[in-house]
């Protein structure tokens, strides 16, 4: 799997037109190449704040944009790296609460790059440790790194044991790289992936997890007392319980006295927060406040998961009050998610989806089936990606999101638009909208 990254500023679409050309073009794991670019680059990784890693198949990212808000709220300065971005390259590394400017990304690119030429380095490699310089130079308070893919083997875990580790939604992705057959290895898929993402945890390091199917669970607590590390885990240690169109989060380390509330759409970012709670509790150092956690809860966003878009040029395309929901879901547990979502739904849902070739549709398509009132596949620019016919009998194609919109009948009273399959699609989508992330 390749990452694709385009820029308007032309000194930063030179050095990633130059990682394009270095890059081997897909996700290689394992920690040796990226050990001996940061050794090159003076070991920058281990020199950054106090540090939350944070692990998961899904909801990783919305529990770092949480911890962000959180923190930000108690006033104080926030590195941030996550993957992958949706629309510009930028939204990867942000430099104590703003994204990384142009100038600086193009040098930090060619620094990394001047020293990566013949290490065959990954894309997400040597933007790792273009996020690792950033960070030691430039003064913060805390440091947020979200997991690229899978744990043990992902660039990010060359950083020293963190302040926290968190695992937030654990399930089946990426079969590819991480159920491949290796010594040592558990049997059973959903207890590898568990394997692999408890990965993250090192020696007297807090872990704030979910709870998990028995096996699932008894992975990562055999993880933990293997190298000494602590165990935090929803239900035995914290819990978050829905309270009107808020939730309570209570723990063995104290509650939250006040009802938090979350512009993010979904039961599962109740979860999500929670987790991002759980490790901040845990965290050395200073601990924010019960306002600084209500502040954060409420203010934290992030694009392309469960996002209602504004009005715009694609969403003017259909009759006035249409509500039309973008959400990068792209697995079975994704899936399922979307599912809870619109169970209390009575309009019907047209389904726009546009899936990665090494993605399965059913993932998507099977918890919607008896909602659906159509199906529009459309391509994902830049990727493979399925044809309509991998979607069933009823689904039709277009040619584009645009066109998809244009080919609906929508009644704004009784019908929903869902546009889902892929984070490359949500950034393809949010561009066409002029809905940029900042």
């Amino acid at each position: 799997m390749a990452d694709h990254a385009h820029s308007s500023d032309p000194a930063v679409q030179t050095q990633l037109d130059r990682l394009a050309g270095l890059s081997p073009g897909r996700d290689i794991l394992g920690l040796e190449r990226i050990a001996e670019l940061c050794t090159r680059l003076g070991n920058p990784q281990l020199q950054l704040p106090r540090t939350f890693h944070v692990a998961g198949t899904n909801g990783k990212g919305s529990t770092c944009a949480y911890l962000r808000a959180i923190l930000e709220a108690q006033g104080r300065k926030v590195h941030s790296y996550t993957s992958p971005h949706l629309v510009r390259f930028n939204e990867r590394i942000r430099l104590a609460g703003t994204l990384i400017d142009d100038a600086l990304l193009a040098a930090l690119l060619e620094e990394v790059l001047d020293e990566a030429t013949d290490l065959h380095a990954s894309f997400f490699e040597v933007t790792t440790a273009a996020a690792f310089l950033a960070f030691a130079r430039i003064p913060a308070d805390d440091c947020i790194i979200e997991v690229g893919l899978g744990g043990r083997l992902d660039a990010t875990n060359i950083i020293p044991p963190p302040a926290v580790a968190g695992i937030a939604s654990l399930g089946i992705d990426h079969e590819a790289f991480l159920l491949a057959s290796e010594a040592g290895t558990p049997d059973d898929p959903a207890t590898r992936i568990a394997w692999e993402k408890a990965g993250i945890i090192k020696p007297d390091t807090p872990v704030a997890t979910f709870a998990y199917p028995s096996l699932v669970q008894g992975t990562i607590a055999a993880k933990v007392a293997s190298v000494g590390a602590t165990l935090f885990p929803e239900g035995d240690g914290w819990t978050v319980e829905a309270d009107g169109n808020g939730f309570r989060w209570t723990s063995k380390l104290g509650s939250v006295d006040r009802i938090l509330r979350s512009r993010m759409a979904g039961a599962h970012q109740m979860r999500n927060a929670g987790l991002a709670i759980a490790m901040l509790r845990l965290a050395p150092g200073p601990q924010p406040s019960d306002d600084a956690i209500a502040r954060g809860v409420a203010e934290a966003f992030w694009p392309g998961r469960m996002q209602r878009l504004d009005s715009g040029p694609l969403t003017d395309l259909l009759p006035d009050n249409t509500e039309i929901w973008l959400d990068g879901a792209h697995n079975v547990d994704a899936g399922l998610a979307l599912a809870r979502q619109f169970a209390g739904e009575a309009r019907r849902i047209h389904l726009i989806t546009g899936m990665l070739a090494n993605k399965d549709p059913a993932a998507i398509v099977a918890p919607l089936a008896d909602r659906l009132a159509s199906l529009t596949a459309v391509p994902v620019p830049g990727h493979e990606h399925h044809g309509a016919e991998a979607f069933g009998a009823g689904a039709k194609a277009a040619m584009s999101v645009a066109e998809a919109l244009r080919g609906l009948d929508v009644d704004p009273a009784s019908d929903i638009v869902l546009i889902a399959g892929s984070l490359y699609l949500a950034g393809e989508v949010l561009s066409a909208n002029r809905q940029f992330p900042d």
